[in-house]
This record gives C-alpha cells, sequence and structure tokens, in this order.
C-alpha cells in the first residue's frame, strides 16, 4: 500500500501517452495532466522535466528545435520509446490499487479532520470544512463523475472482501 502521492510512474506513464500524441513541451504536458485530472493536480516542473531528460537519455524521446519557439524545449517519442510505452501498457506497470490507495487514502484523512477529537483544524468562515455536508459533497461529486464517464452508478452491497473474491482479486 502506498502512504502518499501519486501511484508510481504515473506521471512518467502520462507523458509517454502524451508524447505519442504529438511532440510537447514540459508547461503544455503540466497543463494536459491537468486537464486529464479534472483540474484537481497539476505535477510541478521539478517532477516532469527530469523525466523528460530521463527519456531522452534513454533514447526514448528526442529534443526538438523550432525556429518559431526557441526558449521552448519540445520532446517527441522515438520508437523506442512507442515501444517502451506498449510495454507499459501490457505490464500493468500502473496498478489500480495505487489509485485506489490514493482516492481511499485521503478520504479517510479528510475523515480523520473530521472526527478525530485530537485535531484541532481550524476552518475559517468561507472556507473548506470538515463536516457531514463537505463529505457527502465529496461522494456526490464521485458518483457524478462516474456517471459522466461510465454511464449509471449502481450500488454494489458486498463487503470489500466478497467483491474480491467475486471478481477474482487478490486482496490487499
Amino acid at each position: 500500500m502506498r502512504k502518499s502521492g501519486p501511484p508510481k510512474g504515473l506521471i512518467a506513464y502520462l507523458v509517454l501517452e502524451l508524447l505519442e500524441e504529438k511532440p510537447r513541451y514540459g508547461y503544455e504536458i503540466l497543463k494536459e495532466i491537468r486537464s486529464i485530472s479534472g483540474g484537481h493536480w497539476e505535477p510541478s516542473y521539478g517532477s516532469v522535466y527530469p523525466i523528460l531528460y530521463k527519456f531522452e537519455e534513454k533514447g526514448w524521446t528526442d529534443r526538438l528545435e523550432r525556429e518559431e519557439e526557441p526558449d521552448r524545449k519540445y520532446f517527441e517519442l522515438t520508437d523506442e520509446g512507442r515501444q517502451k510505452l506498449e510495454e507499459k501498457r501490457s505490464s500493468g506497470d500502473i496498478d489500480a490499487k495505487d489509485f485506489i490507495d490514493v482516492i481511499l487514502g485521503f478520504y479517510h484523512v479528510f475523515v480523520t479532520f473530521a472526527t478525530d477529537d485530537r485535531l484541532q483544524v481550524e476552518v475559517p468562515d468561507g472556507e473548506w470544512r470538515f463536516d457531514e455536508d463537505f463529505s457527502s459533497w465529496i461522494i456526490e461529486q464521485l458518483i457524478r463523475h462516474h456517471e459522466r464517464d461510465f454511464g449509471t452508478f449502481t450500488r454494489i452491497a458486498d463487503s470489500p472482501e466478497v467483491f474480491y473474491e467475486r471478481m477474482g482479486v487478490e486482496p490487499y
């Protein structure tokens, strides 16, 4: 189980996917990742550019020079990079359990702030609160996003153990 941050390898994987579409520069990749996350997450330059340079060293990308934009560093995927992306897609490097850990981890932190008397979180007026209304809103947003992307939301009565067994998934 991951303790914090995005699932291991997520940024690198997304960079490969985005470069497969077309050559891009770092800030453009940052904006795309922000868009993919619905505006909820944007990696820093300090996380994307080292990945781009590492990919260049490994031969997975080539840097492009554009006369009309001399200050921007564009990168394009090489044939080796496309091969690496295919390997990542087929190997399951991006583990769904890591995503679940991150989502549930954030929710558990929210609930702890809302319910654990050991923590005294000051909440200024007009700001985010740790209470039942906001908790309900978080769940409502998850359901709305699910329905937008997958269709009607249907509740599953299974406990995690029953669900894992029924779906043939190894429990944590």
